[in-house]
């Protein structure tokens, strides 16, 4: 739900050279994804540098430790209060843990993600990521948890003066829930057009179109997209797992499936064990 989030931010911030200590080395290894590596480096450092404990953070929420995550997040919000984007990794954190706890315990934890969503938000009226994350919050959560439809909606436009693009694909959003179909796939299309070299907009049309039972204009986004980049992490385990949801192809999901295991992938990308989930369900079906 709170996962479509950029790295560039944290990738400006931790671009030193290896000659500035260990911390570019932990970086190193977050970004190939090796998170038991990057902390046994990050761990024995002490902790009075946020950066330090956003990346140990961020380890801890790549490996779903959301409890570690939480606690080293806090540490970042409190020696820097103004810094919105630790105030949305905070945000995310706890809208994960909204999502893997009890009945009794998820709605606090949806509300602290609510509220640290707006904070990163108020902090950088800019920050996209906390945008769009927030936008999704209000789509999905219910009344009495801070959501609601027109809250999203009232963000469409501050979307749109960040990200034309997003803006569209924001609108599919909200006409998706309102079960508003064609509207939803007119806005896919325009938000293709428009970042026409953005993989993950063709990614999304596809997924819709193949759910709207509309295969061969599904498999028309997809091979635009591999025509972008056929090695593409998401397009391999997105492809895959939409012919597998549609019954269709399965095996040239099990080999874009493969092809995944095979990748190198990045903190962004879904992890190796659910492509291997989708690959025990072709076996099993």
């Amino acid at each position: 739900m709170w996962l479509r989030v950029s790295l560039f931010a944290f990738l400006v911030t931790l671009s030193a050279p290896a000659a500035d200590g260990p911390l570019p080395l932990a970086k190193d290894y977050y970004d190939r994804t090796l998170y038991a590596e990057s902390l046994k480096v990050l761990l024995p450092l002490q902790e009075k540098d946020a950066r330090v404990n956003e990346l140990i953070g961020r380890n801890y929420f790549m490996q779903n430790d959301f409890k570690k995550a939480t606690e080293y997040f806090e540490k970042c919000v409190a020696a820097e209060p103004n810094n919105s984007q630790y105030y949305h990794w905070l945000g995310r954190t706890y809208g994960r843990r909204a999502e893997t706890s009890s009945v009794f315990t998820a709605p606090q934890y949806a509300s602290k993600a609510r509220q640290n969503f707006e904070r990163a938000v108020q902090l950088n009226p800019k920050n996209a990521e906390a945008l769009n994350d927030l936008f999704e919050y209000y789509l999905q959560a219910p009344g009495f948890l801070g959501g609601g439809m027109d809250k999203a909606a009232a963000l469409v436009e501050k979307i749109a003066a960040l990200d034309p693009a997003e803006q569209y694909y924001a609108k599919a959003r909200i006409a998706e829930e309102k079960k508003e179909f064609q509207t939803a796939e007119v806005a896919l299309r325009r938000a293709a057009e428009l970042a026409p070299m953005q993989i993950g907009r063709l990614i999304d049309l596809g997924k819709f179109l193949a759910q709207r039972g509309k295969l061969q204009e599904s498999e028309a986004a997809f091979a635009r997209a591999e025509k972008i980049d056929a090695k593409s992490p998401k397009l391999l385990i997105e492809r895959a797992e939409t012919y597998i949801n549609t019954g269709q192809n399965l095996p040239a999901a099990k080999r874009l499936l493969e092809m995944y295991l095979k990748s190198e992938l990045s903190p962004e990308d879904r992890p190796k064990e659910e492509a291997r989930r989708l690959l025990a369900k072709i076996k099993g079906a």
